[in-house]
């Protein structure tokens, strides 16, 4: 029998896909409403237009939060060259356009740049907070501040392939690296820019996609089932 905080009270891990157009707020309010669990969170943020793994932590876990976040994140992501947006993805603006003229061999060189430890700034549409703020708030407003560039580390970048204007990529990260920032990094390494069109997180920590589920897939669940799905830490 798992442990729990009460008889009632589920706990431990439980690996989500989520899907596009959901925050990862939204996923742990769904399930805590659904479930009727009083303590639920999420180790590592997704974002809304992004879809795969966010580990959600139940009960007593949420202490554990700590632990995860820390942890290496895996992403599949597609980017689209010649086109820059004011949030860096397909949701914003387009403010700059450009020819693409680039090979294979200048893409694979120009992603190969990015390996190991570098400097990103944080986008404007982020969730980091900057003097009590949310970036993304502000730039919804249309306010745009500076940004100190933090580290981050890039341990590998695959690129899985090239179907110009579109470049598939598969990146290992460690925690803090914005993926949509790391497209617009390359597009400008090679000198067209590019946005984030698909992200999608396969693997953060030790739990892969393989083994998640779907909202719609645990809504069919009851308490029971539920507890029983639950990993121990």
């Amino acid at each position: 029998m798992k442990a729990t905080d009460t008889p009632d009270d589920p706990y431990g891990i439980l690996v989500v896909d989520k899907e596009k157009g959901m925050t990862s707020h939204d996923v742990v309010h769904c399930v805590r409403r659904r479930f009727n669990i009083r303590k639920a969170g999420h180790a590592g943020t997704l974002d809304p237009n992004a879809s795969g793994v966010l580990v959600l932590l139940l009960g007593k876990a949420t202490r554990l939060s700590s632990r995860f976040l820390n942890q290496d994140k895996e992403y599949t992501a597609v980017m689209k060259l010649g086109e820059k947006t004011d949030s860096g993805d397909c949701d914003g603006n387009m403010v700059r356009k450009r020819e693409v003229r680039v090979s294979g061999n200048a893409v694979e060189d120009a992603v190969s740049r990015f390996v190991g430890e570098i400097e990103q700034v944080p986008p404007m549409f982020s969730a980091k907070r900057v003097n009590g703020r949310r970036l993304y708030k502000l730039a919804r407003k249309g306010v745009k501040i500076d940004r100190q560039p933090k580290k981050v580390l890039i341990k590998e970048i695959t690129v899985e392939d090239i179907s110009l204007p579109f470049v598939t990529i598969t990146v290992v990260c460690g925690k803090g690296t914005y993926i949509r920032q790391l497209a617009e990094d390359i597009g400008e390494a090679l000198g067209c820019g590019a946005h984030l069109t698909e992200l999608r997180r396969v693997r953060s920590g030790d739990f892969g996609i393989k083994e998640a589920v779907s909202l719609s897939g645990l809504f069919k669940m009851d308490r029971e089932a539920l507890s029983a799905l639950a990993k121990d830490p």
